[in-house]
């Protein structure tokens, strides 16, 4: 993807700890918003699908996030999604968390296309063409 994706986040109180800063497991909530706005902006979703009778979905199978400095209430982030890799199976995403023009975050998720069996069981499955075109835009 040449372009990156940003998309905007204020930091909100409820995101606080004692210490009033943002906790760190919100970064994991913020990419995941993130990683929703882009596909959203390329006609994909995360959510589950039916498709030719089988539930299709996105589920995530790696997540990471190093931090810089610590972000406050009301902060306003700037995340910038980038794919770092398309595999057969999965799609790899990277998360550039800035606040007021300075790196403060940097985050990885990996999700696999899977099909959900009737048993309940994920299988990863090749990513369609299509869905591949999409994310390539």
């Amino acid at each position: 993807m040449s372009t990156p994706f940003r998309v905007t986040r204020r930091v909100e109180f409820h995101d606080t700890d004692m210490a009033g800063i943002a906790h760190f497991s919100n970064f994991f909530r913020y990419m995941e918003f993130a990683e929703v706005e882009f596909l959203r902006s390329k006609g994909l979703s995360v959510a589950w699908l039916e498709t030719s009778g089988e539930r299709i979905g996105f589920p995530r199978v790696a997540a990471a996030c190093d931090y810089r400095r610590p972000v406050r209430f009301d902060d306003l982030l700037e995340i910038t999604v980038k794919i770092a890799r398309i595999g057969r199976k999965s799609v790899s995403y990277e998360f550039d968390f800035s606040c007021g023009g300075e790196q403060v975050a940097h985050g990885r998720i990996t999700a696999a296309y899977c099909a959900k069996n009737a048993d309940g069981t994920l299988a990863a499955i090749d990513i369609p063409d299509e869905i591949r075109a999409a994310l390539s835009r």
